[in-house]
């Protein structure tokens, strides 16, 4: 290399935040599922049917040319049907001027939430196993995710751990219910306890319910922002992709007291401008239109999918954890060939042509080893088509 290239190289260079490897083992499965022709159970892409009116909304707005930004916290109908959605499910009237903020997703909602309430050497606890995003999104801001493990097999909610995880520094937790990957549904019990402790301490509550619609059995969806005292902390953030099958349309929203709205509305501006606009129209017809037994059946499909590949991987060898909600599963990959759960994927990809993740993508350094994650949102033709290789595979 010339003088004058090594001089280059040594001055330019990835900044102390750029990941040093940027694939994710989640899109690593994929690429090697493609490879290989296989059955894509790694990535929760949500390829089921989007519903008519939603799909038909957004295209009559493009060709009624509502192609132009909107306003940043998002179209008004929007609004308004998000605001009589979250008191028709949750109890809550909110004010869909001042409250209601439309996201690029939860994705989007919870990095301008963090950028508007957080300060670099925040620390904010999140619990194990979790969704890499939400990590990855602190450590961007340079925030300090802190792990507070989530006891197995029934991942239940240790208050003491939580306690003791609290620092000086300490200014929010991340609570996803139901979560990913572990399908956990929080109890209202566990919330009622964190929000004592978020009293006591100050603390903000970052809340991921994109799965609020996917809860099975006795199970029921509680948001932390429906506890006495806990309105003014929370940041509830949910959206549309998971329930209308949307993934890459990326429409959320972000409900939050005035007083943090227009602060977090300003860092969504700053990096979005705003959501899509002839999308956002798409799903503002579906939350208008779509009654309560539509939620009711996207809540018994995936029961029925839950089913169909816990007992597939139970045939298989692979103990499941059977997921109170969303619509994922970790089982048992002790059995299958390899050191790694990255191996142990691989494995059963070449294998049976089924992909999963890796269950050490949702844990700390260590641990998750023994786990891979399937997602079960899928046509039930495929669904059917990975569990009739699973059961023909013993781990």
């Amino acid at each position: 290399m010339a003088q004058a290239d090594v001089a280059l190289s040594r001055a330019l260079g990835l900044s102390e935040l750029a990941p040093r490897v940027v694939q994710s083992e989640i899109r690593a499965m994929t690429v090697a599922c493609d490879a290989v022709g296989g059955v894509n159970l790694a990535q929760g892409v949500c390829d089921t049917e989007v519903p008519a009116v939603v799909a038909e909304g957004a295209q009559r707005a493009i060709r009624d040319g509502l192609n132009i930004y909107t306003r940043l916290d998002g179209i008004p109908r929007l609004r308004k049907a998000i605001a009589a959605k979250v008191e028709r499910t949750l109890g809550l009237v909110v004010d869909p001027d001042r409250e209601v903020l439309v996201t690029n997703g939860v994705t989007g909602g919870l990095h301008a939430a963090a950028m508007a309430l957080l300060n670099p050497g925040d620390e904010v606890l999140v619990f194990e196993p979790f969704y890499g995003y939400h990590v990855s999104t602190l450590k961007s801001l340079r925030v300090t995710p802190v792990l507070v493990g989530l006891e197995a097999p029934d991942w239940r909610l240790d208050l003491d751990a939580v306690r003791a995880a609290i620092t000086p520094k300490t200014r929010a937790v991340v609570v996803n219910t139901p979560s990913n990957p572990a399908g956990k549904v929080f109890t209202r019990a566990e919330l009622e306890g964190l929000a004592a402790i978020a009293q006591e301490h100050e603390l903000f509550i970052f809340t991921d319910e994109i799965y609020e619609h996917f809860i099975y059995g006795g199970a029921q969806h509680v948001s932390p922002a429906t506890i006495p005292g806990m309105r003014e902390r929370t940041i509830l953030m949910s959206g549309f992709s998971k329930t209308y099958s949307v993934t890459g349309w990326r429409i959320g929203y972000l409900i939050a007291d005035p007083k943090w709205v227009g602060a977090i509305g300003y860092f969504h501006d700053l990096t979005y401008v705003c959501a899509p606009a002839p999308l956002q129209q798409g799903v503002a017809d579906g939350v208008e239109m779509l009654g309560p037994e539509f939620y009711a059946e996207l809540a018994r499909d995936h029961e029925a999918k839950r089913t169909m590949i816990v007992d597939a991987l139970r045939v298989a060898g692979m103990k499941p954890h059977v997921p109170d909600g969303a619509y994922y599963v970790l089982a048992s990959a002790e059995n299958l060939p390899g050191a790694t759960a990255a191996e142990k994927a691989r494995a059963l990809l070449a294998e049976t042509g089924v992909a999963a993740v890796a269950g050490s993508a949702f844990f700390r350094p260590g641990k998750g080893e023994d786990l891979l994650r399937f997602c079960f949102a899928k046509k039930d033709a495929d669904l059917a088509e990975a569990c009739r290789r699973l059961k023909g595979f013993k781990a």
